[in-house]
């Protein structure tokens, strides 16, 4: 009994310290770069940071050379100069959720504040290549999914170097690079790209989620952090087929090159605080190109959101390997992902994302049925044994050793094992952390709206009681807003305790019944969904509890 109520305990302080982790510590500021001057950038695609950015409006005025984009996904502009993917707002999804509010912006001018852009061409030594002034023709002025657009430049030493770009209805481009040789020599050309994004990132700063550096090399993850890149100045990435980019919470930019052409591949950092600028660069190897022919390397660049149908669509039209690590479904990557699956299935069957979280619980619930029900007998047989156990203590107070024993004889004579009690936390924390990650990381949860006044399931639960749930016309700070949902919860987890058999020495008592509280003021700045979960958790498992019991104790008075 002793060693099964420590284990209760240690879970559930395991569970309250992580959650207050998560709660205090979240939210950490970048990471401090010391002053270092801005190294001449060895990428004759990029060019230094400037001291004083232009704002985005700006910067795409004072770019005259432009080509739109325009897809059901996305809309924006290439820069024909410097052939630089450089303007793309993604359609489909807003700032808030409020219909009016601003798209997202995903990737910006060179020259501005926050900018973000990515530009293909070619390395070789000693030859007049096409750069970041390069103004290239072009035969369209609108790349949209039915019409793809060649860009042309002519190195005036005889070598011709194209640019056919398209783009398909959501967020993939795909880049063919052809250059054609009229002179008289051979020459060597190696397929090259960069990407790279001004600033210190804003990032959600949350540690069970990754936002930075992001690539797959001969399938393995690598992600370092913003922290790490910053440190070295450089990280280079091994030399192997793969894709790599920035990811953030929900949104992707990724170089991908042909999944079977090795790379080389680097992560990138110069400068500090607004002059900061991170890239990541690939290199294929080198072509070599015969007077009188053409050579052509076809690679992809994907920007957008992290939609995991998507992704894995891709992974299959394209060869991307482990296109779907970009979501950040961590070391329960083989059980949160499966459960994603479930919930959009079931979400596109009840038509509600805070449905099928409702649906998902119950058959969660069904597949562990038959051990709870054996967890929760035992538990109805230790209430009912309760009274014997308490007058067995009492007798035995001052000999601990023979009350353990003789309290062990009880159960082993009433066929009761104390540790059963401990499987339905067990078993519900796994799966409560990766629906807690399903729900944090997946695009698809980003705004998903419920019943009443839950109109985001990824974000807190809006209301509070500390202004009656708004009729006070009050915005209490963060730390008390304590919204319905987290107390509907909190309360099903107390009459859920009330149920069980309580511990016997008083402090382990108190605590247990002060981990109602604790959980609703914590759980309070989590997802609404995940408390949605957790509260129709706890309805059904009191419901099936109270039934168990109530049956072992009518068996008990029958006896």
């Amino acid at each position: 009994m002793k060693d099964q109520k420590n284990i209760i305990i240690a879970i559930v302080l395991s569970m309250a310290i992580l959650f207050g982790f998560q709660y205090f510590f979240s939210s950490t500021p970048p990471a401090k770069v010391a002053p270092q001057p801005v190294a001449q950038q060895a990428n004759p695609l990029t060019e230094a940071v400037p001291q004083k950015p232009l704002t985005r409006e700006e910067a795409l005025k004072a770019a005259g050379h432009r080509l739109l984009i325009q897809s059901s996904s996305v809309k924006g502009s290439l820069n024909l100069e410097g052939a630089t993917f450089d303007d793309l707002t993604l359609i489909q999804y807003r700032e808030t959720v409020k219909p009016n509010s601003p798209e997202i912006i995903l990737l910006s001018p060179q020259h501005s504040q926050k900018a973000y852009y990515a530009r293909f061409g070619w390395t070789s030594p000693n030859l007049n290549l096409p750069n970041e002034k390069t103004v290239w023709e072009t035969n369209g002025l609108n790349l949209t999914p039915q019409t793809p657009v060649t860009l042309t430049w002519d190195n005036g030493q005889g070598l011709t170097f194209h640019q056919i770009i398209s783009i398909d209805e959501h967020y993939m481009f795909t880049i063919t690079q052809k250059v054609t040789n009229k002179g008289t020599t051979a020459v060597s050309l190696a397929p090259h790209g960069v990407l790279a994004r001004q600033g210190i990132p804003v990032t959600a700063g949350f540690f069970i989620l990754h936002e930075g550096p992001v690539g797959v090399f001969d399938g393995k993850l690598n992600d370092p952090s913003y922290e790490d890149v910053s440190k070295t100045g450089s990280l280079q990435n091994p030399k192997a087929p793969g894709w790599l980019g920035y990811t953030d919470k929900y949104w992707l930019t990724a170089f991908v090159p042909d999944p079977k052409a090795a790379i080389t591949s680097s992560y990138g950092h110069q400068g500090t605080g607004e002059q900061t600028l991170y890239s990541a660069t690939y290199q294929r190897d080198p072509l070599t190109l015969e007077p009188g022919h053409s050579i052509e390397a076809t690679d992809h660049f994907f920007a957008g959101a992290k939609v995991l149908s998507l992704l894995d669509g891709y992974e299959t039209t394209l060869g991307i390997n482990h296109f779907d690590l970009a979501v950040d479904f961590g070391w329960f990557y083989f059980l949160t992902k499966p459960i994603f699956y479930v919930l959009d299935f079931l979400q596109d069957f009840l038509g509600n994302f805070g449905l099928a979280i409702l649906a998902l619980t119950v058959i969660i619930k069904l597949i562990f049925f038959p051990l709870a029900n054996k967890s929760y007998a035992s538990m109805g047989k230790m209430k009912a044994l309760q009274p014997e156990i308490e007058k067995i203590r009492e007798r035995y107070k001052d000999d601990r050793l023979k009350m353990n024993e003789k309290v062990m004889e009880v159960y082993k004579k009433e066929k009761v094992n104390p540790m059963a009690g401990c499987l339905p936390m067990i078993i519900q924390i796994p799966v409560f952390f990766a629906l807690y990650k399903v729900l944090f990381v997946s695009i698809e949860m980003r705004q998903a709206p419920f019943y009443g006044w839950i109109h985001d399931l990824s974000a807190p639960d809006p209301t509070t009681i500390f202004n009656l749930f708004g009729l006070i016309p009050w915005t209490p700070p963060s730390m008390l807003m304590i919204g319905a949902w987290p107390l509907i919860m909190g309360a099903t987890m107390f009459l859920q305790q009330k149920l069980s058999p309580p511990p016997a020495d008083p402090t382990q008592a108190k605590l247990f019944m002060f981990m109602p509280i604790l959980f609703t003021y914590l759980l309070a700045q989590f997802p609404a969904g995940l408390v949605i979960y957790w509260a129709w958790n706890n309805t059904l498992s009191i419901t099936q509890q109270w039934f168990i019991m109530r049956r072992s104790e009518i068996k008990k008075v029958k006896k």
